[in-house]
């Protein structure tokens, strides 16, 4: 069985800003990766397709496929783990989420669909994100 993770993407305004932060990150160490606190328990079943997905003001909004994670220890001499991450960024419906702490896991049937390019369903990521929250919120998106 597959799972994804499901994380919210503090202080990111929208998907270009995260897109541009990550580029800074992968060009100055070569990696991409996310660092949390606690190891996934679901690894294997992350590592079999899933992907973290997103959350940027309110809405999930995209996803990256997993492709590794790493235990190791951080500055401070404490446990750490580096979620790598695919530098693709795949846009996705948007998804009305509460607040949460840390990660969470994502149930494969509860993941929002991928956008293709040019599909109807795209207008949503081609408003100002403010307005398509708002009309996502209204139900008429």
């Amino acid at each position: 069985m597959i799972w994804h993770i499901i994380k919210l993407s503090v202080g990111v305004e929208d998907v270009e800003h995260l897109a541009r932060i990550q580029e800074s990150r992968l060009k100055n160490e070569g990696v991409l990766a996310h660092i949390t606190r606690n190891t996934p328990k679901r690894a294997d079943q992350l590592l079999k397709g899933g992907s973290i997905y997103w959350v940027i003001k309110r809405f999930i909004r995209v996803r990256q496929r997993l492709l590794g994670i790493e235990r190791g220890v951080n500055s401070e001499g404490k446990p750490s783990c580096a979620l790598v991450l695919d530098p693709q960024l795949v846009r996705t419906e948007l998804k009305e989420f509460r607040a949460f702490q840390r990660w969470r896991y994502l149930d494969v049937k509860d993941a929002p669909r991928d956008l293709e390019d040019g599909s109807p369903d795209q207008v949503d990521a081609c408003l100002p994100p403010e307005m398509a929250a708002e009309l996502k919120g209204l139900g008429l998106l």
